[in-house]
């Protein structure tokens, strides 16, 4: 389904929106604030997830709240999942291949808008 490529590209069409690195993994940043990153897992994460760690890309991207992180996980638990490491933060991870377009649009227009100041989503978004 969807690659680095197609991250960049939906991205990259959002405002202010510019690609960088740390360390050494590709992040989409909206005014200096990352809102959509690569994010490989470590061992403690595979240890922790078991057989139910992933073993292809992993996205990780800002959510809204708490609630936003809870209802992906539910939904659509063979696409979406988190670690102890992101407990009590709105980020949710999610298996990049089994990610659909629309989807991985609809996830990254969120992220940019949980992450961008406010006048330029209400800019963007009326």
């Amino acid at each position: 389904m969807a690659g680095w490529d197609d991250v960049a590209r939906v991205c990259l069409a959002l405002p202010a929106t510019a690609e960088g690195t740390s360390r050494g993994w590709r992040q989409w940043q909206v005014r200096g604030k990352a809102f959509v990153w690569e994010r490989p897992l470590g061992k403690k994460d595979r240890a922790e997830l078991g057989d139910a760690a992933p073993r292809g890309p992993v996205l990780a991207a800002y959510v809204p709240d708490e609630g936003a992180k809870r209802a992906l996980l539910a939904a659509e638990p063979g696409v979406y999942f988190t670690t102890s490491h992101f407990a009590g933060y709105p980020v949710v991870l999610c298996r990049l291949d089994e990610l659909g377009e629309e989807e991985l649009t609809e996830l990254a227009g969120e992220a940019w808008a949980c992450r961008a100041p406010r006048r330029l989503v209400a800019e963007h978004l009326g």
